[in-house]
């Protein structure tokens, strides 16, 4: 069986807090995880699933690095044909500029479900040439 690894990281802080966009993001991999491993399973595809932390110290080095989607090593911006941008968070983050998702006219702080679906069937595709 062919696998696909989804990878989510994001900052997480000493407390173990992480910010809303974050959060949203987390509850909405996880929900298009558990579809793409039921569907992927019919075509011989096994979804696995990977969450890191990022410390504060990287974070602040490489602010784009959290609230970041990768599908087989490949970020989700290049299997849905986005963007990657940046604009002020909130709650752990402090006042730093966060990672957003940019297609056409539409910023998406939190990655929505459906884009990581999306994401996930290109990326099967791929796999089943």
């Amino acid at each position: 069986m062919k696998t696909m690894t989804i990878e989510w990281q994001r900052l997480v802080d000493s407390d173990g807090q992480t910010c809303e966009r974050c959060s949203s993001t987390g509850d909405a991999t996880d929900v298009a995880f558990g579809k793409l491993k039921r569907c992927m399973a019919e075509v011989g595809i096994e979804v696995l699933m990977e969450k890191r932390s990022i410390s504060q110290t990287v974070f602040e080095e490489k602010p784009l690095e959290s609230n970041k989607i990768l599908i087989d090593g490949r970020t989700i911006e290049e299997w849905v044909g986005a963007t990657s941008g940046q604009n002020t968070c909130c709650g752990p983050c402090g006042d730093n500029e966060c990672r957003t998702i940019n297609i056409g006219n539409q910023m998406y702080e939190a990655v929505p479900e459906n884009m990581i679906i999306r994401a996930g069937f290109l990326a099967a595709a791929e796999k089943l040439k």
